[in-house]
């Protein structure tokens, strides 16, 4: 019966033994991904040679050089990952509409990044996030706590779903060894990070955007040809059932009545509406306001009108998931029942080496079935830009983090060029512990692979959320309200996740004994509690200790940022940048490098030239521009109209589907 499918279960078993049937075996496909390939190399290659890396404004923040439509584009491809395709169609196909309303929870918060969050973060004058906490309160812990939180939710969470869900949609359509082909992509994926810094990331990210977007409208088109447009679309589905039903109750293999439905039941739906408006916006907070990977593409823009409408853009960008992930995941379950709806574990273990279920092989079906030779090898480009632009988003951020939140603190007087060296070699050794995490994904949450991210962000950034939005718009908060506050609820989400992870999630057919008062309070309402509880924490430690005052507040909250005062920072920064110093300067012969060595050093962004030294005033002024946020009148009215196009559109949309 394999077989019948495109031999899905066949091919990866033949595949181990090295004699899998590769689906992609015509001139057609391979020359379409030859291609991609070599375009995206090019833009690398290009914005590698245009942009100034060897200093670290220049590698991490390109410059603050860039402007909004690759910004905007950026944001949303660091954001649409593989797991994106792979998960987000595979819970669709098992439970409807649901999943795209959470993709659409973003259009709100992205303005809220836009207008309130980067404002304070550029004032600041930050690179990280973990070092905008260090200005405000002071200390190292609440930093350093941070950074290693980040390092390892980003190999936990984005870097191994990634990676997984690439790796099912390879694996499927190539018969490649999962391994093989993981470690293949990576390979290509940190050459250009490894050598081009952000600028090569926010290009090549802009034109794999594009390549996405086209490659998957095309796919939905193809669907919808298939199952007869959308009123067709909305019965079939609610027909999908597979022919071998195990003597399963009827809720393990029939759609949901409320399927085509955003907003559910507060207490019997999947995705409760409580949960969807307000859990998921605490998780989006975290996400879009204070991480990394986000953060850090808004701060490269050359002022913030340019911040602002790169947020829009990407929030418009943000609508296209219902149509492009979650319609086709649902299509393929009316196209595929017995394979992508299947209840007997046994059938789903043949079909997908998953006994809960295989809804995560829905889009990687569509595509080896649906699509003509050349178009199933864009697909394959889309599957593996998804994963290429995500991976290299991640690894250029958490290379910033490392080297600027921890590596600093055991060389604080390393030169620009060993934390360039530093950045770099970090990035080598996070791809190697990823390598290592993808068994432990494979079999973690059995296939749940949404679940598994989404879950695993509740439990553990809710207090993130918390402290950063108090620390913004709360002035009394303090440094030892915000590290108990995180520390108490690290603690509470990690018990919450340890315990659900020894019982196990368990399946329809057969359910995990977890107790109820624990694992039966639904992950998004969970996020609520220890959103809250994490917030009376810090508000109740912060006001029985000692409060910070103004001086060392100002540009950095709300209430004082507008402030032109001097700032008289908690600490001094970590680094030191000794290339000014000539303290016993003395001049010497530099001994020219080799031909083999200069181009190895140009590769990398090392050139050896010494950047030219500034005199106190022109760093002064230097600053002045990095941390200005005024905008031109007619383009500040501009976006703030677009803001408010956008969130009707969102009310619209959220209507529409509700």
């Amino acid at each position: 019966m394999a077989q019948d499918y495109f031999g899905f279960s066949l091919t990866r078993n033949n595949a181990r033994n090295g004699t899998g049937t590769v689906v992609l075996n015509n001139a057609a496909d391979i020359s379409v991904i030859v291609i991609y390939f070599l375009l995206v190399l090019a833009v690398g290659v290009w914005a590698m040679v245009r942009t100034n890396r060897s200093t670290v404004g220049g590698f991490f923040l390109a410059g603050r050089s860039m402007v909004w439509w690759p910004i905007g584009a950026s944001l949303f491809a660091s954001n649409i990952g593989s797991g994106h395709f792979v998960g987000i169609a595979g819970t669709a196909a098992a439970g409807g509409i649901a999943i795209g309303g959470m993709e659409w929870n973003a259009l709100v918060v992205v303005i809220i990044l836009a207008w309130l969050f980067v404002p304070i973060y550029i004032k600041a004058g930050v690179v990280t996030m973990p070092e905008y906490l260090k200005k405000r309160f002071g200390g190292q812990r609440i930093r350093i706590y941070l950074s290693v939180l980040s390092l390892i939710l980003y190999v936990f969470t984005k870097i191994s779903a990634d990676m997984f869900s690439g790796a099912i949609f390879i694996n499927q359509a190539l018969g490649l060894n999962i391994y093989l082909a993981v470690i293949m992509l990576l390979l290509i994926t940190s050459l250009y990070t490894v050598t081009g810094g952000l600028a090569a990331v926010i290009y090549t990210d802009t034109f794999q955007t594009i390549i996405m977007v086209v490659g998957s409208l095309i796919l939905m088109g193809f669907a919808f040809n298939e199952v007869g447009g959308y009123k067709n679309f909305q019965r079939l589905y609610m027909e999908a059932i597979p022919s071998n039903t195990f003597n399963a109750s009827a809720s393990c293999y029939e759609p949901r009545e409320d399927s085509f439905h955003i907003f559910r039941n507060a207490i019997t739906g999947d995705m409760p509406w409580p949960g969807v408006i307000f859990g998921l916006t605490i998780l989006a907070i975290w996400y879009w306001c204070t991480d990394q990977v986000i953060v850090q593409r808004c701060l490269s823009a050359k002022n913030l009108s340019h911040v602002k409408a790169g947020c829009i853009l990407c929030g418009y960008l943000k609508l296209l998931p219902m149509f492009l992930m979650v319609f086709p995941g649902m299509m393929s379950r009316i196209l595929y029942p017995d394979v992508v709806a299947c209840v007997d574990p046994a059938e789903c273990l043949e079909y997908c080496d998953a006994s809960v279920g295989c809804t995560n092989i829905a889009y990687p079906k569509l595509v080896v079935d649906l699509m003509p030779d050349g178009l199933r090898g864009l697909m394959l480009s889309v599957m593996m830009a998804s994963l290429m632009s995500s991976l290299t988003s991640i690894f250029n951020s958490a290379s910033t983090l490392f080297t600027m939140d921890i590596y600093t603190k055991i060389r604080k007087r390393a030169s620009e060029r060993e934390l360039m060296i530093a950045g770099r070699l970090f990035i080598l050794a996070l791809i190697g512990v990823s390598i290592a995490w993808i068994p432990v994904v494979q079999s973690a949450q059995s296939g749940k692979l949404t679940d598994y991210i989404q879950s695993i962000t509740s439990y553990l950034t809710p207090p993130v959320a918390a402290v950063f939005i108090l620390a913004i718009f709360c002035k009394r908060v303090n440094e030892s309200g915000a590290f108990y506050g995180l520390v108490i609820g690290l603690l509470i989400g990690l018990s919450r996740m340890i315990t659900e992870f020894v019982y196990g999630t368990g399946s329809c057919i057969n359910p995990s004994n977890c107790p109820t008062i624990i694992c039966g309070v639904h992950y998004l309402y969970f996020s609520i509690i220890l959103f809250v509880v994490s917030c009376i924490i810090i508000l109740g430690v912060s006001l029985m200790t000692k409060p910070i005052e103004d001086k060392h507040l100002y540009r950095l909250c709300w209430s004082l940022r507008n402030r032109t005062e001097e700032r008289v920072d908690l600490e001094q920064d970590d680094w030191i940048d000794d290339q000014g110093s000539n303290d016993m300067e003395i001049e010497e012969h530099v001994e020219e490098p080799g031909l083999c060595k200069k181009a190895v050093m140009c590769f990398c962004g090392l050139d050896q030239k010494k950047a030219p030294t500034l005199s106190s005033e022109e760093q002064a002024e230097l600053q002045k521009k990095l941390t200005d946020t005024s905008e031109v009148p007619l383009w500040r009215n501009v976006v703030n109209a677009n803001a408010i196009i956008l969130l009707c559109v969102a009310v619209f949309f959220h209507g529409y589907f509700g």
